[in-house]
């Protein structure tokens, strides 16, 4: 993943640039305050609407209406689906500029094949890292160097050190 959203964009600059010492009540507004747990959430999609998902990533909300990241997560609904939490070893452990996961995420067997509200099917193409188990803001999103189908019976899994995230 090398694809911060706007949302987070805006608050490291925030952060960063505008609180110097990073405290959280020095300068002229509030600073950022990282989440205590990050989500890993799924995206399926064909192969014609990652564009559109790409775009919804960015910007949109989890409303699942068209235009909106809500509309590509898979859903719960009957599929056992729900996102997992993830940590990650220091930044440039393995890579200057890079993290990588230090652990294995493991969703829960499917009870369903996946889709989501845009009835894309259950090919998983995307991933966003999250600030909160369900809604909440994109932090972090990229396409899955191989898509992956999620059928009734399957496991989706990310092993240790497989999810990379990189400030460009």
């Amino acid at each position: 993943m090398s694809a911060a959203s706007n949302f987070l964009e805006n608050e490291l600059l925030d952060h960063v640039l505008r609180f110097g010492n990073g405290s959280l009540t020095v300068g002229t507004g509030a600073g950022y305050a990282a989440p205590a747990t990050v989500f890993v959430a799924l995206f399926a999609a064909t192969s014609g609407e990652t564009g559109a998902l790409a775009t919804a990533l960015e910007s949109g909300t989890s409303t699942a209406s068209e235009g909106n990241w809500g509309y590509y997560e898979v859903t719960t609904s009957g599929t056992a689906y729900a996102r997992q939490s993830i940590s990650f070893a220091a930044a440039g452990a393995v890579t200057t500029g890079q993290i990588a996961s230090n652990t294995t995420v493991t969703f829960p067997v499917a009870t369903a094949d996946y889709d989501n509200a845009a009835s894309s099917g259950a090919t998983v193409r995307s991933m966003a890292l999250m600030d909160a188990s369900t809604g909440g803001n994109v932090l972090f999103y990229g396409t899955l160097t191989n898509a992956k189908t999620v059928n009734s019976g399957d496991q989706f899994t990310i092993s240790s050190g497989n999810l990379t995230v990189s400030l460009a």
